[in-house]
């Protein structure tokens, strides 16, 4: 490994090139600032350009598009010996990230950003060390910590070729069968994208459902399509055992006390992701992880040293590439004089699963964890025309708000196109709609946005296309 001797100042350091980390550096170039971005990943936009968001996503638009085909029959449009190229797919996957990949590198050089390639640690609260570059350490005025997540794994014992999310994502095989281990948005995404290759997949949860952090009626949709994808769904277990076989994996899986073995050729581990932040020499620049690992910051983003910021998921809050983006531009801004602060009364969150599932603001699992009085609204899309006319009638749209005031509180869907939907909904947060704002703004007919209006007419009670009253 090349070290470098020497040494260079910029004003302001950006620890990472995520989708923090390089926008970061991007608006504060914009905003006159000299800035240098360290990153030791050999490609820019990391894990979620490179091993996360982008390739799963384009992973799932296409066995969505192969279902979609074969689905298509029941229109009257039929295909002929269809079929996926793994080969071709991995070869189109990589495709969008290195053209993504590229373009952030363009980007940054076209703002003068100076990328060093390397791994920055702190040797004072003013200066990092850097190992293999050229330049040994930085010395700044300000530095942004954006070095993200990284996945939790199996412990070490295991010592095992079982698959991470990210090894899944590069489509290796496509194993007959496949056990999942973990029923979160990881598990669920890449356990649908291998049951439309053609594994049979089998899924193990720990909890007594999958994905515990949406409500129960929008999950509710998604397990009831996944049950007829998959050869398999158990929750309320936990994988107590894997062994090496000849043909793949034996494993060992608990429930209710009792324990039983089945084979496998493969196994994906998706259990979560844990900050990267043990390895930065923290405690070098006077500042010290909650224990969760995570650094907490103001809503400047400062952390305990100010004229060092942190955002992104080595923060509180959900992990997810949109936060990172939006608190990349306020300590941007923040450094650059700017009166900014990350005040966002709503971060939506999207689970690409088949059908999408997103939501913003209060649950409902939230109100009754909080003992909130509110007002309900529900709409299936059974009885919405567009969701019709697309054979995509599972899934329904509900609008939380106060009884009182009618402001809306919280917005959550599952059905298709809900990732696109949602935005909608987290703006109404964001401004402070009241259920009024979304009944009389005028949806095009016939969309799924309707939707969203006929939510709001049922929590405020004068629902016109279904009978159901509000809760």
């Amino acid at each position: 490994m090349v070290v470098g001797s020497l040494r260079q100042e910029t004003e302001v350091a950006v620890i990472g090139a995520g989708p923090g980390g390089y926008v970061a550096a991007l608006r504060a170039a914009d905003l006159g600032k000299e800035v240098t971005l360290i990153e030791e990943r050999e490609r820019l936009g990391g894990v979620c350009l490179t091993e996360g968001c982008i390739p799963s996503k384009a992973l799932i638009h296409v066995v969505e598009l192969a279902s979609a085909a074969r689905e298509a029959s029941k229109a009257g449009l039929t295909f002929d010996n269809l079929k996926i190229d793994p080969v071709a797919l991995r070869q189109w996957t990589e495709s969008v990230v290195d053209g993504l990949t590229r373009g952030i590198g363009g980007l940054l050089e076209r703002r003068g950003v100076e990328v060093v390639r390397g791994r920055a640690r702190f040797d004072s609260p003013r200066s990092l060390a850097i190992e293999g570059a050229e330049t040994a350490g930085i010395d700044f005025r300000d530095c942004i910590i954006a070095t993200g997540s990284r996945i939790n794994e199996l412990p070490p014992a295991y010592n095992l070729p079982v698959w991470s999310s990210a090894e899944a994502l590069r489509i290796p095989e496509v194993p007959q069968r496949l056990l999942v281990v973990g029923g979160g948005y990881i598990g669920l995404e890449m356990g649908l994208v291998y049951a439309g290759l053609g594994s049979r997949v089998t899924m193990v949860e720990f909890n007594p459902r999958l994905l515990t952090g949406a409500d129960a009626d929008l999950v509710r949709v998604v397990v009831q399509n996944c049950k007829k994808k998959f050869e398999s769904i158990q929750v309320k277990s936990k994988v107590v055992g894997i062994e090496q076989t000849s043909a793949g994996f034996s494993v060992t899986i608990e429930h209710d006390g009792k324990t039983r073995k089945d084979e496998f050729n493969q196994v994906l581990v998706a259990i979560g992701r844990k900050p990267n932040t043990n390895d930065l020499g923290l405690d070098t620049a006077g500042i010290v992880p909650n224990d969760r690992g995570l650094i907490e910051v103001n809503e400047e983003g400062r952390t305990s040293v100010p004229h060092i910021y942190a955002i992104g998921d080595v923060t509180p809050g959900p992990a997810l590439a949109h936060k990172a983006s939006r608190e990349a531009k306020v300590v941007a801004e923040v450094i650059a004089g700017q009166p900014s602060a990350f005040d966002n009364r709503a971060i939506p969150a999207v689970v690409f699963t088949d059908p999408e599932l997103a939501w913003a603001g209060l649950t409902e699992r939230e109100v009754e964890k909080q003992g909130i009085k509110v007002n309900i609204g529900r709409f299936p899309l059974s009885a919405l025309g567009r969701a019709r006319t697309m054979g995509r009638t599972d899934g329904l749209v509900k609008i939380i708000s106060d009884p009182e005031s009618k402001l809306v509180l919280g917005v959550g869907m599952v059905g298709p196109h809900a990732s696109e939907l949602i935005a909608e909904g987290t703006l109404a947060l964001e401004m402070g709609a009241t259920l009024e704002d979304l009944m009389v703004t005028i949806h095009p007919h016939p969309t799924l946005s309707e939707a969203i209006m006929e939510a709001s007419e049922v929590a405020a009670g004068s629902a016109i296309h279904i009978s159901a009253t509000k809760r």
